[in-house]
């Protein structure tokens, strides 16, 4: 019997059972386009922190370089955890319950996979002017690169996160609600209890203050934070006035996120952003640095979410890198370490507005290369099909 016969049969609160879920599944299928964007713009300011970054010290950097220009950039870490989680929720969540799941969480894994890979080819690429030693510790979690780490946080949770997203589905709404204190408290229990032999092994779950990583249960509330958001995302993006207010619920929360952090910050708010810029309180993440991160990040996100298909389309570049966060990441390491610092020999050759202005075409370069080789990708798939 087929799924819409036995809809059909059903008593009425039997059909609304069934068709909530059909509901979720319909949407998944359709790419949300808010998605792609929020994952650009943090993409493209990651893109602007390491092509200035890796052609100066940050202590070059003049005064509005450093506050707002690349104080702002440091949203982008938290909204690519958030993304992250959204994107499971809307593309893979709704999926869970279907007989092609194991084949859909295969692929998850696969990714993962991938992705480990080009983070080990990239660790390489960074570390490669520093010596063999260099990247032979990176390499085997001796040591870690700090420029493409969160390539490195992506591939293992995508190894076991993805196992956990059926319990996930199942789960009633309250139950996933209080899953965000629950991880919050888990990664403080487990970064203050646990006595860990290999300072390695807590840098990559909790941080460890001597390695620049992402921990996996110190992120984990961002990644469950946007497993919420993308929820509720994918239930009323076709809904205008719903999704507006889901967006101004997101960038409220942003917002007070903010200006908890202005006003712990008082009269030393500059000073403080300057720090923030050089990574203070980043790894493992401190209240002030995260209050700004996850603040503006939100912000970007709720934005993101009001603008929808719209916004995308008007800033389809931005929303292009989005499309392909791995590939943009192959393309801006390359070119900087590569082709900027080895070949062309900019490092602390330049001045900051000459990287500044080389990391705004690199976003474009990037943009432009992406939409290239998607285009070349349809083109051979449209043959093969032909």
């Amino acid at each position: 019997m087929s799924v819409d016969a036995a809809t059909a049969g059903a008593g009425p609160r039997a059909r609304g059972a069934e068709a909530a879920p059909a509901a979720a599944v319909a949407n998944a299928a359709a790419r949300i386009e808010a998605i792609d964007l929020a994952r650009g713009l943090a993409v493209c300011l990651m893109i602007v922190s390491h092509g200035t970054n890796g052609l100066m010290p940050y202590a070059d950097f003049p005064d509005w370089g450093q506050v707002p220009v690349h104080a702002l950039t440091k949203f982008s870490s938290s909204l690519f955890f958030i993304v992250f989680g959204v994107a499971l929720a809307v593309a893979f969540v709704p999926r869970t319950g279907g007989a092609d799941w194991p084949r859909r969480r295969n692929r998850l894994l696969w990714r993962g996979l991938l992705i480990l890979f080009w983070y080990k080819v990239l660790t390489a690429v960074e570390l490669w002017d520093r010596g063999r030693d260099a990247v032979v510790d990176a390499l085997l979690y001796r040591d870690f690169p700090s420029f493409v780490e969160i390539l490195g946080f992506y591939a293992i949770a995508l190894l076991w996160i993805p196992w956990l997203l059926p319990l996930w589905a199942r789960a009633p709404a309250l139950l996933r609600w209080l899953c965000l204190p629950a991880s919050l408290a888990l990664a403080a229990w487990v970064s203050a209890a646990a006595d860990f032999e290999v300072p390695q092994l807590r840098a990559l779950l909790v941080e460890h203050p001597d390695f620049y990583t992402w921990g996996q249960l110190s992120r984990l509330p961002l990644v469950v934070a946007g497993l919420l958001v993308g929820g509720l995302l994918l239930r009323f993006n076709g809904q205008p006035r719903t999704r507006l207010a889901l967006a101004g619920g997101v960038a409220l929360a942003g917002a007070a996120l903010l200006g908890w952090f202005v006003l712990r910050a008082g009269d030393a708010l500059h000073p403080l952003l300057v720090e923030i810029g050089r990574n203070e309180g980043k790894h493992p993440p401190g209240l002030d640095f995260s209050l700004f991160s996850v603040g503006g990040a939100l912000v970007l996100l709720g934005l993101c979410i009001a603008g929808g298909a719209l916004l995308a389309r008007a800033l389809r570049p931005v929303a292009v890198v989005g499309s392909d966060a791995l590939m943009a990441f192959i393309v801006h390491i390359s070119v900087i370490f590569l082709l900027f610092r080895n070949v062309l020999g900019y490092y602390q050759a330049v001045s900051y507005p000459h990287a500044l202005l080389l990391s705004l075409l690199l976003v474009a370069a990037t943009a432009l290369w992406i939409w290239l080789w998607q285009r070349a990708g349809a083109a051979l798939r449209g043959r093969r099909a032909g």
